[in-house]
């Protein structure tokens, strides 16, 4: 400090902290454009499904991108379970409640049965040195890259045969059709966890065996608190491609009270596109809410479960 300053009592100035300057819009514009373009594209068959289920005109040719005679009706008609038929102006029963009752409880259950088999699997994976290890988890990847339609066939005649002696696990029930779901479920959701588990440090689990904890307190006291994020990426993910499931939900199950969302739906509109679009519009639109309402509870473990997943295999 010089001798003038210590004189007048003045203080050395202080460099201004500049903020980063913001880029402007005629370097980004682009990006804003590619945003907007990606955003019309995704959202477009959204709000067409939207006008149909708020059109009176039911339809295909009568659908536009705004309703022209604005109702309620459709959603009336597919909740209290009877559509006029048109052509033979009879009713003809939905049953939607009851689909979608059954494709929550097979949904629900079944992605809560898998995020606790993967979890279980990718500790193990993560933690344990084993023989057989690397050649386990090539093999879980390796199932994947088969579709389901291909084992659909074989899955029938399994189901079919088993239920001859387990009535339970029998074609038409919800036993069977969960077990599927969850042999199908079990390889990529096991190699996500097993890479977010290993982005958690062992010394937590050294530090909790020193303290005398086994290895079940280890991964139900330590690890699996760690690991929401991952869980809940897991859970959403596996609980939105069970409800829109068609394929192997057609094959197992057999009568109407059993039927999920998706294959009642497809045989309520059976070729009947002229008569039943703007109920089945309405019923696609009551089908989203769960999915929707479940994706923003746990939209803030979404990217830290799924980029933190990615940081090691």
């Amino acid at each position: 400090m010089s001798t003038v300053e210590v004189a007048t009592g003045a203080k050395p100035a202080v460099a201004e902290k500049r903020s980063p300057k913001r880029p402007r819009l005629a370097d980004t514009w682009w990006r804003h454009a590619v945003g907007i373009v990606a955003a019309i594209v995704a959202l477009f068959p959204v709000w067409f499904i939207a006008s149909a289920a708020f059109n009176r005109d039911q339809s295909l040719s009568g659908t536009s991108f705004l309703p022209t005679h604005f109702t309620l009706q459709n959603f009336t008609q597919i909740l209290h379970n009877t559509v006029i038929d048109q052509s033979s102006r009879s009713h003809v029963a939905s049953s939607f409640l009851r689909w979608w009752a059954n494709s929550l409880l097979v949904s629900g259950v079944a992605s809560l049965f898998s995020v606790f088999l993967c979890a279980l699997a990718a500790y193990a994976f993560s933690r344990f040195r084993f023989k057989g290890r690397r050649a386990g988890m090539m093999t879980l990847l390796l199932i994947q890259m088969f579709p389901s339609l291909l084992l659909v066939v074989s899955i029938y005649l399994i189901i079919l045969n088993v239920g001859t002696i387990f009535g339970f696990l029998g074609l038409n029930t919800f036993t069977a059709l969960i077990i599927v779901y969850l042999a199908g479920a079990m390889g990529v959701n096991t190699w996500l966890m097993k890479g977010f588990f290993d982005t958690i440090p062992r010394e937590l689990d050294e530090s909790a065996r020193v303290d005398g904890a086994t290895a079940g307190q280890i991964f139900w006291g330590v690890v699996l608190p760690l690991a929401a994020p991952i869980l809940a990426v897991v859970f959403l993910l596996t609980f939105i491609f069970l409800f829109n499931d068609f394929a192997i939900a057609s094959a197992i199950l057999q009568t109407q009270q059993h039927f999920t969302l998706p294959v009642g739906m497809q045989g309520f509109i059976n070729q009947q596109y002229g008569q039943r679009w703007g109920p089945f519009a309405a019923g696609a639109l009551l089908a989203a809410i769960p999915v929707a309402v479940l994706f923003m509870a746990l939209q803030k473990y979404i990217v830290g479960g799924l980029t933190q997943g990615a940081v090691k295999g």
